[in-house]
């Protein structure tokens, strides 16, 4: 993946303060990152993995191309913090932070806002199956 490339190119100025720095040094390359959510992934319920699995596929796919070196180490960093989450099952029950929701763009509201009824409409799937 050329993200990686771009990502160990990028200069220390380009990249912003020291600690998004020293995370940046600790990020995975992305395709290391991407087999580790897809492994983490096997432990969750057959449908949710699927939903999950065609999620990250696209999200990174959709990623390919970026130049941005900011944009870049913000992906990685969120997709990193994803995994961490669901390793540890941490993320059951967990809330979106407000300061993420209000740096969202209008298409990343959207795709929000499409998962969630997606994830609506699996649980009530479940309901009527029962």
């Amino acid at each position: 993946m050329r993200i990686a490339q771009r990502l160990f190119m990028a200069m220390p100025a380009s990249i912003g303060s020291k600690s998004s720095l020293s995370e940046a040094l600790a990020l995975l390359p992305p395709l290391q990152l991407y087999r580790r959510i897809l492994r983490v992934h096997r432990k969750l319920d057959p449908e949710m993995r699927v939903l999950g699995d065609s999620y990250v596929k696209n999200e990174f796919r959709a990623h390919r191309s970026v130049e941005n070196p900011l944009h870049i180490i913000g992906f990685l960093t969120e997709w990193q913090l994803y995994a961490q989450k669901l390793e540890g099952d941490s993320w059951a029950g967990d809330k979106l932070d407000k300061a993420k929701l209000d740096k969202m763009s209008d298409q990343q509201l959207g795709q929000l806002l499409e998962l969630m009824q997606a994830l609506r409409n699996e649980g009530e799937g479940e309901g009527e199956g029962q």
